[in-house]
């Protein structure tokens, strides 16, 4: 029940594409999910850090051309995500491999307790490490006491 749920989120958000369903839900190799995992915490590190510079280079290039600097990244987060910025608590899902696209969910609890789920769509650079292609915060279900 779970799992689809955060399929059903993952299309709402449209992270991915209807397609997928069809083309079928494919379990992440455990290197893979430990090498996302590493990413995603590394980068939850610098926020909590406030190490601007550190958590933007977990983006990929993409991102990083479209947010421009370091400083207007953080910003940015620390703004539309603060759960994501400084948060109380982690939990990681299981990762997804869907129609060639890496997703990977975090659960996040911020100072009041309030859960949040973040969608991470994950990208493989051609140097074969991971990086966070874009980062989608949705309200948990409940509340953590």
């Amino acid at each position: 029940m779970r799992r689809a749920l955060v399929i059903l989120a993952w299309l709402v958000a449209g992270f991915l594409p209807a397609t997928a369903l069809a083309a079928g839900i494919a379990d992440v190799p455990v290197r893979d999910a430990r090498s996302v995992r590493a990413v995603i915490q590394a980068q939850l590190a610098a926020f909590a850090a406030d190490d601007a510079r550190r958590a933007f280079s977990y983006a990929t290039p993409k991102l990083r051309e479209m947010f421009g600097s370091a400083d207007r990244f953080i910003e940015v987060v620390r703004e539309a995500y603060p759960a994501v910025y400084h948060h109380e608590t982690v939990a990681f899902l299981k990762p997804e491999l869907a129609d060639g696209v890496l997703l990977q969910g975090v659960h996040l609890t911020d100072a009041d307790g309030v859960l949040w789920l973040a969608l991470y769509r994950m990208e493989r650079q051609r140097d074969r490490s991971w990086r966070i292609s874009a980062c989608q915060l949705l309200p948990g279900q409940g509340r953590v006491a």
